[in-house]
């Protein structure tokens, strides 16, 4: 079989963590598509949106190699909670998930445009915090820049924090359901070609 040469669509280092941990060999080219926000889509709709979005405008660059696009979304309720503008933003961002489940979403998009082969697809983490006082979230702040971060924090950077539990794919919540994704490339037929020897999925940070 050829080898396959998977391009990432993401500048996140986070993805580019999970892949490596994950033993994949890839190369990085920044999607030039700003991502939508439309509050008329649903968390998932979005996350599937920009996620097929991204793949596509390097796709298009690269029409032979196979192409990864993500978006993850945090939503409350129905409310997508994007990355706060500033502390204060933050803090209230905390301040609503505090004691509460929330899901986490993160849209896949697989695309290689000279076979016309795709595969697009999401999944669902529910993550419940515990509840935090004030202090404790000024203290998660002070440890982990949030202003970078759909939902003002980071399962992986000090999660424990404010985490109570989680239901679902730890490493979606990081930045790609690594298990689901796995898997589609292996349905695709290269995932051999794809590892450099390593193949275990990073279930915590």
């Amino acid at each position: 079989m050829d080898r396959i040469s998977l391009v990432l669509a993401s500048r996140s280092p986070r993805r580019q963590e999970l892949l490596r941990r994950a033993g994949l060999d890839f190369e990085v080219v920044t999607a030039p598509v700003e991502e939508r926000d439309d509050e008329e889509l649903t968390g998932r709709e979005l996350a599937l949106l920009n996620a097929y979005r991204k793949a596509v405008s390097v796709a298009r660059r690269l029409p032979g190699r196979l192409v990864l696009g993500a978006d993850t979304v945090v939503c409350l309720g129905t409310r997508k909670l994007g990355k706060p503008c500033n502390l204060d933003e933050a803090v209230r961002m905390l301040e609503q998930l505090q004691g509460r489940t929330h899901h986490v979403i993160t849209g896949v998009a697989l695309i290689r445009l000279e076979s016309g082969e795709e595969r697009v697809f999401a999944e669902t983490t529910h993550v419940t915090f515990r509840p935090l006082a004030r202090s404790e979230i000024e203290a998660y702040i002070a440890r982990v820049n949030p202003l970078d971060k759909a939902g003002a924090y980071a399962i992986q950077e000090h999660g424990e924090m404010l985490v109570a539990g989680i239901d679902g794919s730890y490493s979606n919540v990081v930045g790609l359901p690594m298990e689901r994704l796995l898997e589609e490339l292996k349905r695709w037929g290269g995932i051999d070609c794809l590892m450099l020897g390593r193949k275990r999925v990073l279930s915590r940070a």
